[in-house]
């Protein structure tokens, strides 16, 4: 008898875990039902900025195949939002009444937009227990946002920026993370007018230091970004049209300067949607609490992958009952959650029938210890302005003199000429580092942090590796056959290569056959010069 199975939420982590189940379910051992908000084919929402600005097209943006799915046996229900699920019943319910049965059900319903407090944007918020809504409100408030207002969550977003950017109308940005720097570079170079506006005093603070961020700041200042920092957004100012409709102006800011604009984006980062979990009683911190096999703390029948699952040790919790930690917000652990389950769920019943017996019986200590996912490269996908990531990188420079033991750190900065290096590491390896206008330093620092190895002694060596007449050996090769080259998927400069020899030699062909650059899409540009490389004679 095939197992029941309920997928709520069909994103790309979800479209993931149906490719991994599609053997078990052509064997007939998976039953696959999908519930889905949307009534269209999953895309992928990392890239929504491309397609905002013209980048990409809409086809661009799809993943997965339904129709393969479909023919597999997989049932999917559109359109529609889970209200309530039944756990002592095995029942999920729809906004419309019917019942859907399951032995095991994934939750996988993603994220939503953070809409901050401000005047006028009050109804728009929408409370984390407020109850499940039908598909098409699903994401708002007691009202939707403003007209003019959008969080570039949806291909709905995506048309009205896109809109924007071919009228060259004055789009303000409020958030400089790396998303809403990606969508301000990329629209300025499109010809629309944008300003950025973020309380910090530099962008990208999650994930530079100030230094870095101060130098990319600049960088995006001389290709016509107008860069606010320290501006703490208070209100919105609306117009009124001929037909009496209102329309966002302009943003509001502590100072009284009113940042005038056509549309405003909001790029404030995001919240689990965990309402379905915590009305059928499941723990639920800033996401919903699974274990390692992205097990439910409190169900051992119901599971959560992608942004809404916080993988923790239950041994973790607080005496408060605060849970370290929370959703990685990336794409790449999002797609290995999917693949470990999709390997536990087609394993069969009895792993999910030995979990309900030691969790009756109280053994916590049974769950599934959290994967460690280690601090990925973050990279800016920004026409002529380079700017990579990884690790912590907020140690003090002056914390530890020569000789001591804890984190070293590594300086260097022109910022003349937009350009900024800081390395930490631990023992002589490198744990965090950024590098802003230095690609091939940057391309180096990303390889050296992925093995784990050592600097040179004489760290000063790195930096001619971007001098005019560079011709010094590099430590390591960014192209080596072991170096990955997409994170999302973990795929190889040599996989990679692999498949240019196979015979597919173009960028599509690499992501249909590899996966790689169909993630984030920071790394087609390393794609693109392997299979250029390739294409030499040797």
């Amino acid at each position: 008898m095939s197992e029941r199975v309920v997928l709520v939420g069909y994103g790309p982590v979800g479209a993931r875990l149906i490719e991994g189940l599609l053997p078990a379910v052509r064997e007939g051992r998976i039953d696959l039902t999908v519930i889905g908000a949307e009534t269209h084919d999953v895309y992928n929402r990392v890239l929504l900025a491309e397609y905002a600005v013209g980048r990409a097209d809409r086809g661009g943006l799809d993943m997965g195949d339904r129709r393969v799915a479909e023919v597999a046996g997989v049932n999917f229900v559109l359109g529609m939002t889970v209200v309530g699920v039944d756990r002592d019943r095995h029942v999920v319910r729809l906004h419309d009444g019917i019942r859907i049965p399951y032995d095991r059900l994934v939750l996988a319903t993603g994220a939503r937009a953070n809409v901050p407090t401000l005047a006028g944007l009050e109804r728009a918020q929408r409370h984390r227990a407020a109850r499940p809504a039908v598909a098409a409100e699903l994401d708002h408030g007691s009202a939707p946002l403003p007209r003019g207002v959008v969080a570039l969550r949806d291909l709905a977003d995506a048309e009205h920026v896109r809109a924007a950017v071919s009228a060259g109308q004055r789009i303000v940005v409020l958030g400089a993370g790396v998303l809403g720097m990606e969508l301000a570079l990329a629209a300025a170079e499109a010809g629309a007018e944008v300003v950025v506006a973020y309380h910090s005093a530099a962008p990208m603070n999650r994930t530079l230091d100030e230094n870095g961020g101060r130098v990319l700041a600049a960088a995006a200042a001389a290709v016509g970004v107008e860069m606010m920092h320290h501006a703490r957004a208070e209100s919105i100012v609306q117009r009124y049209d001929d037909h009496g409709q209102a329309w966002f102006d302009g943003l509001v800011c502590a100072d009284g300067k009113v940042l005038a604009g056509d549309l405003l984006v909001l790029s404030c980062g995001v919240a689990a949607r965990t309402e379905v979990a915590s009305l059928a009683g499941l723990a639920t911190s800033t996401g919903v609490l699974v274990d390692g096999a992205s097990r439910s703390w409190t169900d051992p029948n119901v599971f959560a992958i992608g942004d809404c699952a916080h993988v923790a040790d239950p041994a973790d919790a607080g005496d408060d009952g605060r849970v370290p930690g929370g959703p990685s917000g990336l794409i790449g652990p999002g797609w290995r959650q999917a693949d470990r389950l999709a390997a536990l769920l087609a394993a069969g019943p009895s792993d999910a029938a030995s979990a309900s017996s030691a969790l009756a019986s109280g053994a916590a200590a049974s769950a599934v210890p959290a994967p460690v996912e280690r601090l990925g490269v973050v990279m800016l996908k920004a026409e002529g302005i380079d700017v990579v990531a990884g690790g912590a990188v907020d140690a003090d420079p002056f914390s530890h003199a020569p000789g001591c033991h804890g984190p070293q750190v590594t300086l260097w900065a022109d910022p003349a000429r937009g350009a900024y290096i800081k390395l930490v590491t631990f023992d002589g390896v490198l744990t965090g580092f950024v590098a802003v206008g230095m690609p091939r330093t940057g391309a180096e620092l990303t390889l050296l942090f992925e093995r784990g190895s050592e600097l040179p002694a004489d760290r000063s060596s790195l930096l001619r590796l971007d001098a005019p007449d560079a011709g010094m050996a590099v430590v390591a090769d960014p192209f080596a056959a072991d170096a990955t080259v997409c994170w999302c998927n973990g795929v190889s400069a040599g996989a990679i290569r692999d498949a240019v020899a196979a015979g597919e030699p173009t960028v599509a062909c690499v992501k249909a056959s590899t996966r790689a650059g169909t993630g984030c899409g920071g790394c087609v540009g390393r794609i693109t010069e392997l299979i250029a490389r390739e294409a030499v004679p040797a």
